[in-house]
C-alpha cells in the first residue's frame, strides 16, 4: 500500500515541478531581468536539496512505474510484487546515493569551500 500512495506522491511533485518550471522558463518572454533573477535563486545550495529530491522523486516514480508494469502483464507478476517492491527499493538506494555528488557536490563546494 505503501509503494501505491509514494508513487501517487511522487507523480503530483513531479506535476508540480513541471507546472513551475513552465512558468519560470516563460518568464524569459515576459522579462528577462526577473528570468535572470529566478535562476539565480536556483544556485543555492536549498534548491540543490530540492533537486536532490527531485531526483529521487523521478527516480522512485519511474523505477516503481515499472513494477506496477510487470505486476499488471506479467503473468507471474502478482505473485513476486513483494520481491519486486524490495529490488525497486534497493536500486533506488543505490542509485540515490551514486547521486549525491553529481547533484549536491556544488552546494557541498559552495558551503564548505573547494
Amino acid at each position: 500500500m505503501w509503494s501505491w500512495v509514494a508513487h501517487r506522491v511522487t507523480g503530483v511533485l513531479i506535476f508540480f515541478f513541471l507546472f513551475v518550471h513552465v512558468l519560470d522558463t516563460a518568464l524569459v518572454r515576459v522579462s528577462p531581468e526577473d528570468y535572470d533573477k529566478v535562476v539565480a535563486t536556483y544556485k543555492t545550495p536549498i534548491v540543490a536539496l530540492l533537486e536532490y529530491g527531485l531526483v529521487a522523486a523521478i527516480l522512485f516514480h519511474a523505477l516503481n512505474g515499472l513494477r506496477v508494469i510487470a505486476v499488471d502483464f506479467w503473468s507471474k507478476g502478482p505473485r513476486y510484487q513483494k520481491q519486486m517492491l524490495w529490488s525497486v527499493v534497493g536500486l533506488w538506494v543505490v542509485l540515490m546515493l551514486g547521486a549525491i555528488y553529481p547533484v549536491l557536490g556544488h552546494a557541498a563546494r559552495e558551503l564548505f569551500g573547494s
